[in-house]
Parts: structure tokens; C-alpha cells; sequence
């Protein structure tokens, strides 16, 4: 699992390493690994045309000083400052050296283009002749430096005027604004590098394969159908009868040892999922389970609420989805009274009926929700976000935009579901659920657009890749 800061966090901690250090040194350390990262994308440095964009701050400093080691080693280095009369001094200096030279437009044929406009310090969206350089790369191999220009390194916003970037080299710790929201895709392949920073301990993360593999409940040599957990679902209606078949198929396939289905719509669960204990015209009351997956196609009549007042008054885990959201939105106390985690998982339209518009960051406001109902939140999008309310955050780096279809999220919702019954803390379960959904999303997407049938039954195969 890797952290993720805030911008005020980062720079507390270069500022106790900077008095620790020599002047200049802590420059050299990011200069140095960006250049290595560089010439790593190079086809062969010696020859290679490499323009670097610079504003005035350390950013600029950065690259300047990573294209005098690459010009060093025979590239063809031209800087194009973004003011002529703000460039960092020593770094300019310490180019010309190395036989740099000084242009005013990105070369033509550039092998690769270092952008070092603006660091953590800049805001979203670039305008002028910062947003005319940004367009001017687009087509060549693209570096930034730390974080894109154009995308503010908190938030991830960047109104869609940022540089594009192929690859990030980030320094230090992981910046939320290049792994949320617009930023996570203007930064590209992010590769972190140690200059010695050293951080508290990170409220936010991002899950890695290891992470998900090691979260991914096993059954034990000693465990049966009801030690591995038993997940209830309450989905589908008359109208809607395939959200409840996904839900539930998502549980069965994410390691449930046991499925009771409590849904208005049994038959043609019971038909495709023989397995699956199905209870008509039960109440969730009756019945014992570990975890609850309630509203995927539910409806919102008198007896959709009436079953989601049942679910939500147990004291176990619940997931609520789709058509439970729309109701909670109308009553929240249903969710804030309760004593046992509730996770709730909308898409940006969902949420904003939950707690007002989304906004450019997303990290702030799938956090500011989940404090304000007392409920772990997963913000579906491109970067899902899920947050608890003591403000601990998961962003979850896997998936695909073909997950943007329809009964993608109820199988989500089964997904975690499973993982809830199966013992895991609430966010963690969620969290991993996403990862495990994305990848699942990716592998199906590899065939075609996929449906989200196809997710469905790419479940088992991600398991196992991740598992591997």
C-alpha cells in the first residue's frame, strides 16, 4: 500500500531535509532520478532530441539540470522557458554548460519532451503561452516532473487544460492530485522516487496487487460454508429482475461460502444460480447473515423501503446500492443511526442527491460525505474513491472505462458484499472489492466492450491473477 499527501504535508517534510542538506542537494537528488527515468524512455540517449518546458520555480530548476546530465551524455537539449526573464538561474547555467541550448517552441521531431512549467505549487488549468507549450507536446513522448502542469496537486483538477503526460516521475511520496480525479489521467504512468522525505503516516492510500492478494479472504482447511461468510441479497424487482441476478452472482463468485437471495424478483435467480438459497417473501429480520447487498434495481415503492428499513435495522454490514441510495438520500437517518458499517457506492449523480455536487475533488468530497453520514463511501469513476469517516481513503488504481455500463455496479455491490460477510474491516473491503472489480473489468475488456455479465465472469480470473 502506498501513501498519498497533501501538498502541506510535503512540503513540511522537505523543508526539515533541506536544513539537513547542503544547499542545492536535494535539487541534484530529484535532478538526477529524473534524468536516469528519462534516458530510460529514450531509445538510446547520445543523439536523442530532448526539449525541456521550464517555468521560474524549483520545478524548472529539475529539469534544467536533468537535461545538463542527459546533454552531458550527447542528447540534443533545448530549453523553452515559459517567461525568458524567469528561468532558474543555476540550472540554465549549469545546461549551457553542458552544451544545452535556449529555444523559444518545442523543437520539431523531439524525441521527448520533460515538463517542468509548474510543481505542486501550481494551479489547475494552464492559460497563456503555458497552455500553448502544453498543447505544443502533444504528440511527442511526454516526462512531467512531479506533478503535470496544469493540475492542481491537491484537488487533481485541471478543467482539461494540463499537460498530458505519458509518464510522471513524482518525488518524494505520492501527490493526490496525480492519482484522482483529472490528474490520474493527465499524469500517466506515475513512477515515485525516494529523495529522503520523511512523512507521517498517510491517512489516504493506494492499494496495490500484493495489497488486494493478501486482503482476498482464503478459506482455511478447517472452514465451511458459514465460517466463510454469508452474504444476503436484496435486489431486483419485477422491472429490474437482472440487477438482482448480478448482485447475487457477483457474491457467489467473490467467495461467499453461502448466498441467501431475499429479492422481489427470485426466479430467475433461482434459475441461474441453483445454488443460491433463495427465501420469497422473507423479511431480512428472519434470516442470519454476515452482510448485507441491498438496492441494486430494488425499486423505490413502499415495499422496496420497507425491505431496506429491514436490512438497515440488523447490526450487521451492509453495501447499499443504486435504488437503497436514492432512499437513504430522502431519509439519511436510516444509515446515521446505525451501529453497524453501512458502505455506501454511488456514481457522481448518486452522490450528489447524498451530499451536493462532487466537484473537482473528489478525494474532499467522498470524504466530506462519509463524515457527514456516518457511512464509508465509494465513489464510483474513472479513480474510485472510498473514504470512511474518520477520513481514512482508498483510491483505487485498476478498471477500465468500459466499466461505465450498465449492472457494472450491482455486480460491484455483490462483489463487496462477499467480501464484507467474509470478515474484512468495511473501507478495506470495499476498497479491495474495487481493485478486484477493475481488474476483473480490464481482463473482460481485453475481448471487446464487455458487458457486465462479462465482468461477472472475469471475477474468478482475477482472483486468481492476483492471487499468482
Amino acid at each position: 500500500m502506498r501513501g498519498v499527501y497533501p501538498v502541506a504535508q510535503i512540503r513540511a517534510a522537505e523543508q526539515v531535509l533541506l536544513a539537513r542538506l547542503p544547499e542545492g542537494a536535494l535539487m541534484q537528488r530529484a535532478a538526477h532520478a529524473l534524468s536516469v527515468q528519462c534516458a530510460d524512455l529514450l531509445d538510446g540517449v547520445y543523439g536523442a532530441r530532448v526539449a525541456l518546458l521550464v517555468g521560474g520555480g524549483n520545478n524548472g530548476g529539475d529539469a534544467l539540470f536533468a537535461g545538463a546530465r542527459l546533454a552531458r551524455r550527447g542528447a540534443r537539449v533545448t530549453a523553452v522557458p515559459v517567461d525568458a526573464g524567469r528561468v532558474h538561474g543555476a540550472g540554465l547555467a549549469a545546461l549551457l554548460r553542458a552544451g544545452g541550448r535556449v529555444g523559444g517552441a518545442v523543437p520539431d521531431g523531439a524525441d521527448l519532451v520533460v515538463d517542468g512549467m509548474f510543481g505542486i505549487g501550481g494551479r489547475a488549468g494552464l492559460t497563456g503561452r503555458a497552455a500553448d507549450l502544453a498543447a505544443a507536446a502533444q504528440g511527442y513522448r511526454t516526462v512531467a516532473v512531479d506533478v503535470p502542469s496544469g493540475v492542481d496537486a491537491d484537488a487533481g483538477a485541471s478543467g482539461g487544460r494540463a499537460v498530458r503526460a505519458d509518464v510522471t516521475v513524482t518525488f518524494g511520496a505520492l501527490k493526490t492530485g496525480i492519482v484522482a480525479g483529472d490528474g490520474a489521467v493527465a499524469a500517466g504512468q506515475v513512477r515515485l522516487v525516494d529523495i529522503g522525505l520523511d512523512l507521517p503516516a498517510a491517512h489516504a492510500h493506494v492499494l496495490e496487487a500484493a495489497d488486494a492478494a493478501g486482503l482476498l479472504p482464503r478459506p482455511g482447511a478447517h472452514d465451511d460454508k458459514y465460517t466463510r461468510g454469508v452474504v444476503g441479497v436484496v435486489a431486483g424487482c419485477e422491472q429490474y429482475a437482472g440487477a438482482g441476478v448480478l448482485a447475487t452472482g457477483a457474491a457467489v463468485h467473490g467467495g461467499a461460502g453461502l448466498v441467501r437471495y431475499l429479492g422481489r424478483a427470485p426466479e430467475p435467480v433461482r434459475a441461474r444460480y441453483p445454488e443460491v438459497v433463495v427465501h420469497p417473501g422473507a423479511l431480512p429480520g428472519q434470516v442470519q447473515v454476515q452482510a448485507w447487498v441491498v438496492g441494486p434495481g430494488l425499486g423505490t415503492d413502499g415495499a422496496a423501503h420497507d425491505l431496506l428499513r429491514g436490512v438497515l435495522a440488523t447490526d450487521v454490514p451492509v453495501i447499499a446500492d443504486a435504488d437503497a441510495i436514492t432512499m437513504i438520500a430522502s431519509d439519511p437517518g436510516l444509515v446515521r443511526e446505525r451501529a453497524a458499517p453501512t458502505v455506501l457506492t454511488p456514481h457522481d449523480h448518486e452522490f450528489a442527491r447524498l451530499a451536493g455536487e462532487v466537484g473537482p475533488d473528489r478525494l474532499g468530497a467522498a470524504r466530506r460525505a462519509a463524515a457527514g453520514i456516518g457511512a464509508i463511501v465509494l465513489l464510483k469513476g474513472d479513480v474510485t474513491v472510498v473514504a470512511a469517516p474518520d477520513g481514512t481513503a482508498y483510491l483505487n488504481p485498476t478498471g477500465t472505462p468500459w466499466l461505465g455500463t450498465a449492472g457494472s455496479g450491482d455486480v460491484l455491490s455483490g462483489l463487496v458484499g462477499a467480501l464484507l460477510a467474509g470478515g474484512l474491516e468495511p473501507a478495506l473491503a470495499a476498497a479491495t472489492g474495487a481493485f478486484v472489480h477493475g481488474v476483473a473489468g480490464q481482463q473482460a475488456a481485453a475481448a471487446g466492450p464487455p458487458s457486465a455479465t462479462d465482468v461477472l465472469a472475469a471475477i474468478p480470473r482475477a482472483t486468481a491473477t492476483l492471487a499468482r
